[in-house]
């Protein structure tokens, strides 16, 4: 649902010389996603990333990821209107169907507002509005009012009772649009209030982001923590794209300014940060020990890229800006650097993205969600080049 708005927002905008060929980049997409239908025949697991070995690492339905691989289908369907590609995205999407009742995760957003949500929005289907309109009521369930946000996990190490993470942003905008669909404001209030209280607590004052907060029982932050990062005090750069990305949703829901403006300060925290390379994909972590000899997360440049194109629509003069640092990064993720040749990386399109360094998971492997938010910045950035 991500790209739902975006042509209107485009129109009035200057039109840019193209220097990406989109059409190339989802034809050779098309051919390794035709590839990789063949080799995960079974939809009782989802797509997610590739062992080092050479082997897939397949997830169950309820992992945070299990929407990512059918919200690309539907972005290739968006594109081409290739019935192929229909017929894909439906099957896979009807796998997670079952997750509008999971009342044990905040990832609902992503697991199903990225299929069903792309599908309602290029179908019309009104049996996908009904799964989502369900998921938003199982993702509410995990709101406590005496707290102010959504609880992410049910505990995490040192015995905290109530973490919250940075990833959890990108949950709001399902909520948004299920208050508008169901006239509900209670679904609005809490995507408001979480990410008020998330703008309070995860940012530093020089606009870097924290992964975990921990709360007691009355709202009061116990401690601000890291998980995937490489220290308390460092800043994951996955996480803050997350954080980007969730303050433009924020501000395109809402269109109050506050949520502009704190999307352009950590904007520019990411994009001035000393220790982005010169080709605009992140190390794993702004502080990572031994840069430059750190791996790069390629996930991470393309959930910023996206972010940052449609950052761009909203910023004026300053919007310039973030268009031409968008670009860069989807030019490096284009190049063979990042963009894996057909037959290669277990047909993923993205290589060079790390899960978790700090927990030796996913290190130097493709990952689904890079797939996808590179997709959806190929779409966002097209649109401009149309007249």
């Amino acid at each position: 649902m991500k790209n739902l708005i975006l042509i209107a927002l485009l129109a009035p905008i200057a039109v840019f010389a193209q220097k990406i060929d989109v059409n190339k980049q989802f034809k050779l997409a098309e051919q390794q996603y035709q590839r990789m239908l063949v080799a995960q025949p079974d939809t009782s697991v989802t797509v997610h990333s590739a062992n080092h070995d050479g082997t897939y690492r397949n997830m169950p339905s309820k992992w945070w990821c299990s929407g990512f691989f059918p919200g690309g289908l539907w972005q290739l369907y968006e594109r081409s209107r290739d019935p192929q590609w229909e017929k894909a995205a439906r099957l896979w999407t009807a796998a997670v169907k079952k997750e509008q009742y999971n009342t044990g995760t905040h990832d609902l957003g992503f697991m199903m507002f990225d299929s069903f949500g792309n599908g309602l929005r290029l179908t019309n289907d009104p049996a996908y509005k009904a799964v989502l309109i369900q998921s938003a009521k199982s993702l509410a369930t995990r709101f406590d009012p005496n707290i102010g946000l959504i609880k992410s996990w049910n505990g995490f190490k040192g015995g905290y009772k109530y973490p919250v993470i940075i990833d959890n942003m990108m949950n709001l905008d399902l909520l948004f649009w299920a208050s508008k669909e169901t006239g509900d404001p209670r679904f609005r209030q809490i995507a408001l209030t979480h990410a008020d209280n998330t703008m309070k607590h995860h940012f530093r004052p020089d606009n870097s982001s924290y992964h975990v907060i921990c709360y007691d029982v009355d709202g009061k932050v116990l401690a601000k923590k890291q998980h995937q990062g490489y220290q308390d005090e460092s800043c994951w750069t996955r996480g803050h794209a997350w954080a980007m990305y969730g303050y433009v949703e924020m501000y395109r829901n809402t269109k109050d300014k506050k949520y502009l403006d704190f999307a352009q300060k950590i904007s520019d925290y990411y994009l001035n940060h000393p220790n982005l390379p010169a080709d605009k994909i992140p190390y794993w972590d702004f502080y990572a020990p031994n840069i430059p000899n750190e791996e790069r997360d390629a996930s991470a440049g393309a959930i910023a890229a996206s972010a940052l194109l449609e950052l761009s629509t909203y910023s004026g003069q300053k919007g310039k800006r973030y268009y031409a640092d968008a670009v860069k990064m989807l030019e490096s993720l284009s190049s063979p650097a990042y963009r894996a040749a057909l037959g290669e990386n277990n047909n993923f399109l993205i290589k060079h993205c790390v899960g978790a360094k700090s927990l030796n998971s996913e290190i130097d492997v493709p990952l689904i969600y890079a797939d996808y938010y590179y997709l959806e910045g190929l779409l966002r950035y097209e649109n401009y080049t149309k007249k």
